[in-house]
């Protein structure tokens, strides 16, 4: 029968070092105490042996885990990759343990929270927005503090960090004015995206008051095919605008390419680009998209502003990060 290797215990430190099981416990906890020599000893012994302090018993105890649950979209949109890079950082970077889960969408966010609760995570960071009221009730009741991007539902303990999405959508249409476009298109995101509906909102009201009420519009999902089957959707109808805003960038990304391979549009001769999130690929040479930039890093900063800030106080935030648009090529 094969050998099973034992980690090593605390006890087995202890032995090593001569000390007492309980000085090994008050070497390796925050409020322990314990003499420079007898940590010396322990600390050798521990290295010795390989042993690492088990968090569980702390936990068990009541103690705070360090621990944040992280629940992102499909990393196929690589907005979350982003997201997920800049929050893993900022948490270790204060001594924070990250627990990432990956949905769907929000209607799927509950299953998420039930299986972060198992581990009595301190709080909860969530890269996609809140969008039912039931959802946020449920954040609500585990009495953690909640953090989501781009959130629109208001509940006890549920914060948000938004990215400036109805300026930017603002800011878009004036550019695209600014380089002589009369005929505009937009195209969606899913219905359901509180962070499409108010680019939308601000590209759309910019434009009316500017006198320009007809836009021509189509709709995707975030993805890079929905944003290509778009673009084919608005030039076979015949409403090919001359300025063209999109809701993220990979459905940006599909457009172009079906402008260019299958319609043979010319950009930015033919139509102007812009689209959202400044991901890696908005500049590389085969695309040099246009596109606004979340400022993920301050969003994350943000972040955990909120959450040390509710430890406190038990008070919900909004903070707002404004976003910049990078122009480039597609709309020069």
């Amino acid at each position: 029968m094969k050998n099973i290797h034992r980690l090593p215990t605390s006890t087995d430190v202890a032995r090593l070092a001569g000390v007492s099981q309980s000085a090994v416990s008050r070497t390796f906890s925050r409020r322990g105490s314990v003499s420079e020599q007898t940590r010396a000893k322990v600390v050798a012994a521990a290295d010795q042996l390989g042993y690492r302090p088990n968090a569980l018993p702390a936990i068990m105890q009541g103690q705070r885990s360090q621990m944040i649950a992280l629940v992102t979209g499909r990393m196929q949109n690589p907005f979350y990759a982003r997201v997920l890079q800049a929050l893993t950082n900022a948490l270790q970077q204060q001594g924070q343990q990250v627990l990432v889960s990956c949905v769907d969408s929000d209607h799927a966010l509950d299953d998420a929270i039930n299986q972060s609760m198992r581990y009595r995570v301190d709080a909860i960071v969530s890269a996609l927005a809140v969008i039912t009221p039931a959802t946020a009730a449920s954040l609500s009741r585990t009495g953690i503090p909640v953090v989501a991007f781009n959130n629109v539902q208001n509940a006890p303990g549920v914060s948000s960090v938004n990215s400036d999405n109805e300026t930017a959508g603002r800011q878009a249409a004036a550019h695209l004015m600014t380089r002589g476009c009369q005929h505009f298109g937009f195209i969606h995101g899913p219905q359901d995206s509180p962070a499409a509906r108010q680019r939308w909102q601000g590209f759309s009201v910019y434009l009316a008051e500017h006198g320009v009420n007809d836009i021509a519009s189509a709709c995707g999902d975030f993805s890079y095919q929905s944003g290509a089957a778009a673009a084919l959707q608005l030039w076979r109808e015949g409403s090919g605008p001359q300025g063209l805003f999109c809701a993220n960038d990979l459905m940006a990304l599909g457009a172009m390419d079906t402008l260019r391979q299958t319609l043979g549009v010319k950009i930015p001769d033919d139509v102007a680009v812009i689209g959202y999130d400044n991901t890696d690929a908005s500049a590389w040479d085969a695309y040099q998209l246009s596109s606004f930039d979340q400022d993920i890093e301050t969003m994350a900063k943000e972040t955990l502003a909120i959450l040390e800030h509710y430890r406190s106080s038990k008070q919900s935030i909004v903070r707002t990060v404004p976003a910049l648009l990078l122009a480039r090529a597609s709309s020069a």
